[in-house]
C-alpha cells in the first residue's frame, strides 16, 4: 500500500509542475500579446494622430527586451 502512495504522491507532484509549467507559459504569451498591442497602438498614434515617436520606440525596445528574455516563443 505504501508504494501505491508513493507513486500517487509522484504522479501528483508531477502534474502541478507540469500545470505550474504551462501556466508560465501561458502568462509569458499574455505579456507578449500585450506588448505587441501597445507596440500597435502606439505605432497608430504615431501615423494617424501625431502621436510621439518616443512612444513608438519605448514599445518596441520593450518588445524586444520580451524577445531576449522568453525567445520567439513568447509571442505565440
Amino acid at each position: 500500500m505504501a508504494g501505491f502512495l508513493d507513486r500517487a504522491k509522484e504522479q501528483a507532484q508531477r502534474g502541478l509542475a507540469q500545470g505550474k509549467q504551462k501556466l508560465d507559459e501561458v502568462q509569458v504569451q499574455r505579456g507578449g500579446a500585450d506588448l505587441l498591442k501597445k507596440l500597435g497602438s502606439a505605432y497608430y498614434a504615431e501615423q494617424r494622430r501625431g502621436g510621439d515617436p518616443r512612444a513608438t520606440q519605448d514599445a518596441l525596445r520593450a518588445l524586444e527586451q520580451h524577445i531576449a528574455t522568453h525567445g520567439e516563443q513568447g509571442l505565440r
